[in-house]
């Protein structure tokens, strides 16, 4: 939200003013002129792959989201799933069959999506054994394939504990102060101290932590909001 400094038909002079841009559709930005810095940020707005410093696999069996964490948001890059029979269906080797197939689908995707000179920290969470078992399959396979930007990058890798694997379980991980302190000199850090603060608020002042949709636009023409 920004000051308006030239009066028109639209926005008298003084007066606050926002933009909403709908998701998905084209738009163009005219400027006189555009210097590296702007054009800097226009670039890692558009691919946040090149200003996410955090990568993330939260997983289940199954099921795995490779996700990029910026300082302002959380992107999915691949969703893989895989049906996993059960163990007493078809006996054990099926299951692991498939666990196997799904562990080289979730390597796969990691090759693809993060960027290990830019990524700082990988985080892989899951309930039980299912992040160390992908773990060992990555680096096991990583030291078979000679797969060098795996193994150069193991001391980035942390696991962690979730109770599912979906992106929302995220929440979670971030808030565990033995993830928080690996993500201590990211730009994820903000993100995790603005969530631990909003859950400290809900503790002590539970009525300034949360706004419904009438009331947000309310406090936010009135400029109150400390965060969004």
């Amino acid at each position: 939200m920004e000051k308006n400094s030239a009066e028109n038909k639209f926005v008298k002079m003084g007066a606050y003013h926002s933009l909403e841009l709908e998701l998905n559709k084209n738009f163009t930005i005219t400027k006189p002129f555009w210097d590296s810095v702007t054009l800097e940020r226009l670039e890692a707005a558009c691919d946040p792959a090149k200003s996410a410093d955090v990568g993330a696999v939260i997983l289940q069996e199954g099921l795995a989201n490779i996700c990029l964490i910026t300082n302002t948001m959380t992107i999915v890059r691949l969703r893989v799933e895989i049906p996993i029979p059960r163990k007493g269906k078809g006996g054990p080797e099926q299951h692991d069959k498939a666990m196997e197939r799904f562990y080289e689908a979730t390597l796969q995707g990691i090759l693809r999506h993060f960027h290990f000179d830019i990524l700082k920290c990988v985080i892989i969470a899951s309930p039980g054994f299912v992040k160390d078992q992908l773990s060992e399959y990555i680096f096991t396979e990583a030291l078979r394939r000679d797969l060098k930007v795996l193994t150069e990058n193991k001391p980035k890798f942390v696991l962690a504990h979730s109770s599912s694997g979906h992106k929302y379980s995220l929440k979670e991980v971030m808030t565990d102060p033995s993830v928080a302190a690996k993500l201590s000199d990211t730009k994820a850090a903000g993100e995790v101290k603005c969530l631990n603060d909003f859950y400290d608020m809900l503790k002590t002042d539970p009525d300034r932590a949360f706004y419904d949709l009438k009331m947000f636009k309310q406090e936010r023409n009135t400029l109150k909001l400390s965060r969004l």
